[in-house]
Parts: structure tokens; sequence; C-alpha cells
């Protein structure tokens, strides 16, 4: 069945992101988001008592205490009030609902930003904690050794091998050299093991960063931007909780967002993959049909700047800001989270010729 179109004309009109950084210990939250936030009102002139409907995703376990988010509104603005929600995900969720928030007529313009601090603590412990709570869990296995099973079970599969996923790790960080705002960039060795068959090089940097977006609908996004990315579907899909009953060499709920995004119909010229892991990049190309003819992650991808619950919203932007500068027509844009891509998000962008 194909997916239905959108009720409305959605646009990404406006994009800008942090400096990806190691550490940003002299900074707390709010002051790493304003000036991502800054930039992106000024980018379209906008106020933040002209946007609509204000919309965050971030992650409190990164925080270290319950409702982190309340205190990054500060960067926002307490005045005047605002129509605001908040996901416990990555901003590619947040910016999903508000999309729908614009297609339902609530609102014709939204602010959706994404930021996490990754320096403070053991990012893969935290991450254990979105593992099932009885089985895995308590094992402690974390999100290297993870990503490392799904390596191993794509080699035994003969799916790819070693130096197949160091190509990977090569051409994504040479393309990086191009993005000044990445945390890794440039080609450099592949590194000791972390966790066999995955090397330094296989796994993504942990840092400190910030994103945001502006969406606007129909003829106010024309106004706002020369060439709006216009949003043509987005679609996201869950898999089962325990990894034990999943194929870990393939993606079906990636397939799937993508195909009800529209992703399937036409050919794209563009892909922005949020695979943190090499291997993951192979699972993805395969499950989204990508062939030699797409760029994918021209942009360096989640293996040059990998800030948690910002990653992901970093690639929809990345795809948008590639249809703005007229370098693309038709770009896919995808966001994942959860372990070996547990959850995936699929959008669709085009610019008007």
């Amino acid at each position: 069945m194909a997916p239905t179109p959108p009720a409305r004309d959605v646009a990404i009109v406006a994009f800008a992101q942090s400096d990806h950084r190691r550490r940003t210990d002299e900074l707390s939250e709010v002051e790493l988001l304003m000036p991502v936030l800054h930039q992106v009102l000024d980018a379209t002139g906008l106020k933040t008592s002209d946007i609509g409907f204000t919309c965050s995703g971030s992650s409190d376990y990164l925080a270290g205490r319950a409702f982190s988010f309340t205190m990054a509104l500060d960067g926002v603005g307490a005045w005047p009030p605002i129509a605001e929600s908040h996901v416990e995900m990555d901003g590619a969720w947040a910016l999903y609902e508000a999309w729908v928030k614009i297609l339902t007529g609530e609102a014709d313009t939204a602010l959706v930003y994404g930021y996490g601090k990754s320096s403070p603590g053991e990012l893969r412990d935290v991450l254990t904690r979105q593992l099932d709570p009885y089985y895995v869990a308590p094992l402690w296995p974390d999100s290297v050794a993870l990503a490392a099973l799904q390596a191993q079970s794509l080699i035994d599969a003969g799916v790819t091998d070693e130096p197949a996923l160091a190509a990977i790790a090569t051409r994504s960080r040479d393309a990086a050299t191009a993005n000044s705002h990445a945390q890794v960039a440039g080609s450099r060795p592949q590194g000791e093991y972390l966790v066999r068959p995955l090397r330094t090089g296989d796994c993504p940097p942990v840092g400190d960063g910030a994103a945001a977006v502006i969406l606007a609908a129909g003829d106010r996004a024309r106004e706002l931007c020369e060439r709006p990315a216009w949003i043509r579907g987005m679609d996201h899909r869950i898999e089962a909780h325990s990894l034990g009953v999943r194929d870990l060499t393939d993606s079906p709920s990636a397939r799937l967002a993508a195909e009800r995004a529209g992703a399937f119909q036409r050919p794209v010229d563009t892909a922005e993959l949020h695979a943190p892991f090499t291997s993951q990049e192979v699972v993805l190309r395969k499950a989204l049909k990508l062939g030699d003819d797409v760029t994918v992650n021209p942009s360096g991808g989640a293996l040059a700047a990998n800030p948690v619950m910002a990653a992901g919203l970093i690639r929809l932007g990345e795809a948008a800001a590639r249809i703005h500068r007229g370098e693309s027509d038709r770009a896919l844009a995808h966001a994942t989270s959860g372990p070996c891509l547990q959850q995936n998000l699929v959008a669709v962008l085009e610019g008007e010729s």
C-alpha cells in the first residue's frame, strides 16, 4: 500500500549545530544550547514569539537529574509563554512530534532542538539503561559490546569484513574534513580493538553537542527560506526489545519506516544515516536499498560527531542543508535509538526545482 501524502506541505527552513567537542566542562547545557538557538532563529529572522510550537529531545540519564530539560528552556526564553513539549529521545523524534503538530494545523512554525553532554559520565555504562531490565541490563553489556555482536554477525554471514568496515570509517572521516563542526575528521589508523571485531576507528567519538532546526508550513516556509527542504514523508518503527529474537544482520524496522515515508517511490541522491558504528552502515544500506550512486554521509555522519540525543536530528539537518544549498534534490535522513538499530526513523526531503 502506497503511503498517504502529508495533509500539509511542511519544510525544514533552517538548521544550526554546535562545534562538537570531547568535553565542554566549562559550559552548562543551557550555555551549550543558546548559541545554536540564536543562530537558527537568526537564519530566518524569526523571534521566539513568532514560533508556534517548541519541542526538544534530551536524556535525563546523561544529565544525571530528573526533568533536566526544563533547565534548557532558559535557552529558549521565559517570556512570552510558549507551547512546548519534550521527548526523552533524540531530537529527531522531537522533530517528528513538531511535524505532526504542524500537519494538524495547530501551528505553522516550530522550533526543534536536541542536545547532550556525554562527557560527565561513562557513556557506555549509561546506555545500558536502555536494555531489557530483567534479562540483559543486569549483565551490563555496553553499547560497544552489543555493536560488536552485530558486526560479528555480519562477518559470520559473509556480508562484510574488517577491511570493508575500515573503508567506511576512512570515507566518513575524510568527508568530515569539509565539516567545520565535526569532532573527528581526516584519515587515521583504525587503532586497537575495543571489542573484537570493532576497532577504535569503527566506533563513534564520545562528545558534547547540540542542534536545532526550524519547520514551517506552505508559503510561510517559502518566505523564510529560498529553497526549503520539504518533508515528503516521515515514519518511525521499533523492533523487539530482546536481541535474541532479532536478526542483527538486517533492520526490518528501518525498511518499513522507509517504505511508509515513501523512500522507495523514487531514487534519492543523498542519504544521511545515523550509523554510530561502521557495521551499522552496512545494515542500513541494505535495508534502505541504497546503491553506490547515492552519496552517503557527506557530512561525515555519526563517525565524525555523535552527540547523544542530537546526532539523529543532525542527520535531518545536514540533509536539509544540502537541499538548501542546491547540492541535493531528494535526500533520505535516518535516525536511530537503542541497541543494534532497535528504533529507526526515516524522513524523505525534497527541494523544489
